[in-house]
């Protein structure tokens, strides 16, 4: 079944944000709102920045995917793969805390 136009004219966005320590946050968007920057876990973040550091930095939005025809459950693999290809689940590349990283199985 072909998936049909969003009536309200907006895209469903995968997006990645930056912060200044070069950590990543990757996410969806369903409204494609320029004022919405993810719900990446605050105390992860706080735990990276000084008080000081943390009173005045930049982060940086950029659109990797976005469709007005996808299905959320394409809108939801998208993500899922953008998040695995770019590591950013990884606790030293980013912020994203699913889908786990496992631990490679040791060899015996």
């Amino acid at each position: 079944m072909a998936a049909e136009a969003r009536s309200d004219g907006q895209a469903y966005v995968v997006y990645k944000i930056t912060y200044p320590n070069g950590k990543i946050y990757v996410g969806q968007d369903r409204t494609d709102s320029a004022n919405y920057f993810g719900s990446a876990d605050s105390k992860l973040i706080a735990q990276d920045f000084t008080r000081e550091q943390s009173r005045d930095f930049s982060i940086r939005k950029e659109i990797l995917w976005e469709s007005s025809t996808a299905t959320r459950e394409e809108l939801n693999r998208k993500e899922i793969e953008l998040i695995l290809a770019l590591k950013s689940n990884d606790p030293v590349v980013g912020y994203n805390r699913w889908p786990r990283i496992t631990a490679p199985k040791q060899a015996e």
